[in-house]
């Protein structure tokens, strides 16, 4: 009888570990070798005063090998981005599935794990739709520790403070999308860690 308990028990286990993977995708790990640059794996910069730095962390990670560690500067009247995706000045920024490739109708939000320190840096995750508009989902580092960060799709805005020259401005988010960013809005100073970016199903 114990034997069986137990089978069934790990049957539940599967299954609901099954259903957790039928029900979002990844999209990102950041198990590459972390550099920037035109041939670099993440695109990432600053201006105007601002800094930002992007390097592997093994140390701190929420799965795999490594998470990426942001050490950022941001001051007023400044500026910084680390981006992943496509048609980015990093040519090897892609995620780990194409754009192309993904059935956005199913999906209704993307997710990511921040690790946060409490310090109540203000964080933009942006995102960057098949007409280059820009959309935003602004969150607080809160918290202690690893959290999952849940965006939902209907939640994000269109940045009104700056769209690229070649984005269509329409009001709609237009799929399938191209890239995502995290930026820390200025004024704040420390670092972020990020890992294990999904897709999830409605």
């Amino acid at each position: 009888m114990k034997g069986l308990s137990f089978c069934i028990f790990l049957l539940l286990c599967f299954v609901t570990f099954s259903f957790a993977q039928d029900n979002e995708l990844v999209i990102d790990g950041f198990e590459v070798e972390i550099s920037g640059g035109p041939e670099g794996t993440l695109d990432f910069g600053a201006g105007n005063g601002s800094s930002v730095e992007v390097t592997a962390a093994t140390d701190i990670k929420n799965s795999g090998n490594q998470a990426i560690k942001v050490t950022y500067d941001a001051v007023s009247g400044g500026y910084m981005w680390v981006a992943r995706g496509f048609n980015l000045d990093s040519k090897n920024a892609g995620w780990l599935v194409k754009p192309e490739a993904i059935d956005w109708k199913e999906y209704s939000a993307i997710s990511f794990y921040m690790y946060g320190s409490d310090s109540k840096a203000k964080i933009a995750f942006d995102l960057k739709d098949n007409g280059n508009e820009m959309w935003r989902f602004l969150l607080e580092d809160n918290f202690k520790g690893w959290k999952r960060i849940v965006c939902p799709f209907n939640e994000f805005f269109a940045r009104g403070d700056w769209q690229p020259d070649s984005s269509d401005k329409n009001a709609t988010m237009d799929f399938p999308l191209k890239s995502y960013q995290f930026e820390v809005l200025p004024p704040a100073k420390g670092a972020l860690y990020f890992d294990d970016v999904k897709l999830v199903k409605k």
